[in-house]
């Protein structure tokens, strides 16, 4: 009678001990996944916005900028909203100098900070603006207005009036600057969990609206 075996691989006893750190940070990751709401959802285009109108003014106190956005807020950020989470958002003003001879030169920067908040309790919306970023220990300096709708309270964010972005030295008369223009939400101050959602450049959490004009030289008369 002839016996046959088959030699079959074992695998090493130092591989099979570490096999369950291996799991171990697909486990966690899986169980993030779930915790966090929209942290698995898929990704689309960035939402939509247009600067409908931009209106830039020399005057002897500086350069001011007026303008109307166009945007709707994506529908996560509306939701945390209504469910009493404040959202924060950022304008952006840069002033360039046209130079033929080399890139543009960045002569002023501005930023203006916002923070649309709702009350359930009292079914009231607040918006407050800021020269400097909101912090945890509270608004800071910051002018505060009360809305009885959403819809007050979103036209209101989406309206910028005589916003001085730069100093009268520092616009040259006789030159040629390109203003630019940026609104976004601003993700920074977004609670941990939001901030860990919005990686990535998910639609669910990003809103841009930008524009960009030109200033021309200031005609004086003869």
């Amino acid at each position: 009678m002839t016996v046959s075996s088959t030699p079959c691989w074992k695998r090493p006893a130092t591989e099979r001990r570490c096999g369950w750190r291996w799991a171990l940070p697909w486990g966690l990751a899986l169980w993030l996944l779930m915790l966090v709401p929209g942290l698995w959802a898929p990704t689309f285009a960035q939402t939509p916005g247009e600067v409908v109108q931009m209106q830039l003014e020399r005057t002897d106190d500086g350069l001011l900028l007026s303008a109307g956005l166009r945007f709707e807020l994506p529908d996560l950020v509306e939701d945390a909203l209504r469910k009493g989470i404040p959202m924060y958002f950022i304008a952006e003003a840069e002033v360039l100098r046209e130079r033929w001879y080399w890139s543009d030169k960045v002569v002023a920067h501005a930023h203006r900070y916002l923070r649309l908040s709702y009350q359930p309790l009292t079914r009231r919306w607040r918006l407050n603006l800021s020269s400097t970023p909101f912090t945890n220990a509270g608004l800071g300096v910051a002018l505060g207005q009360n809305f009885d709708d959403y819809e007050e309270a979103l036209a209101a964010l989406q309206r910028i009036a005589r916003w001085k972005i730069a100093e009268a030295s520092e616009v040259d008369e006789d030159a040629r600057h390109v203003v630019q223009l940026r609104f976004r939400i601003d993700l920074s101050q977004l609670p941990r969990p939001f901030q860990i959602s919005a990686v990535g450049g998910r639609s669910g959490w990003n809103m841009l609206v930008s524009r960009t004009q030109r200033l021309a030289p200031e005609r004086t008369a003869p």
